[in-house]
């Protein structure tokens, strides 16, 4: 068996980004004369995009609400800044986790339409998938600001799902986090998550997904037939 769809979150189910997103978010603050925020804590903000990493980030560092970050007439530029350091920093530190390349493609292999559906950006989302050469592997990329929301909201999922005419029982939704499991349970598509990821800083088992997995490799054991 194997499923017809097989969606993927990206920061912490295929590729660990966390130490050069703390790395270009630190260069910013440091630019702006900001001290810097600890990995482990920026790695709690990953799952709502880099945009909203960015704002939290910057929030802590000057001591100021999300909302006044917002607000600064600097903000675009600050944004700018990170945009750069980003460039440099990508795939200086990030990894792909065990068994991701040669999984995935067993899983084209056997018939399965691969699909991300991320919160980050589309400028982002291409310069992790160029660095890790791993942009041909899928069929499509849903990015946070490819639609009119994000996850939570199931857009991205119904809009994989409406472009291969895949049925909701036929789809699984692969990721580390409650977003992740909220956005499948609103698609009605099943979902399996993984412990290593970013999950806002919980325990990924709370979110009671279809199934939790223990390494990547193990979608290589799956059967549709046996998830509800």
């Amino acid at each position: 068996m194997a499923w017809d769809l097989m969606l993927f979150d990206l920061d912490g189910t295929l590729v660990e980004t966390a130490p050069e997103i703390a790395d270009a978010v630190n260069d910013t603050l440091h630019d702006f004369g900001w001290p810097a925020v600890d990995e482990a804590q920026i790695a709690r903000w990953i799952g709502h995009g880099t945009g909203a990493l960015l704002v939290q980030a910057l929030a802590r560092a000057s001591g100021r609400t999300p909302e006044a970050v917002r607000a600064d007439a600097r903000h675009p530029a600050i944004v700018a800044r990170y945009d750069r350091h980003y460039a440099e920093r990508c795939g200086t530190r990030s990894r792909l986790y065990p068994g991701v390349r040669e999984t995935l493609a067993a899983l084209r292999q056997r018939g399965s339409r691969l699909a991300i559906v991320t919160n980050k950006e589309t400028r982002y989302t291409a310069r992790v998938l160029d660095a890790h050469r791993l942009g041909a592997a899928f069929d499509r990329v849903v990015c946070g600001d490819t639609l009119a929301t994000r996850k939570p909201d199931p857009a991205g999922v119904h809009d994989c799902l409406q472009a291969f005419g895949t049925p909701p029982s036929r789809a699984l939704f692969v990721g580390d986090s409650s977003i992740d499991a909220e956005t499948a349970r609103r698609a009605g598509v099943a979902v399996w998550l993984l412990p290593y990821g970013y999950n806002l800083g919980e325990p990924v088992a709370a979110c009671a997904p279809d199934r939790l997995i223990a390494d990547f490799g193990a979608l290589l054991h799956d059967d549709p037939e046996e998830t509800t």
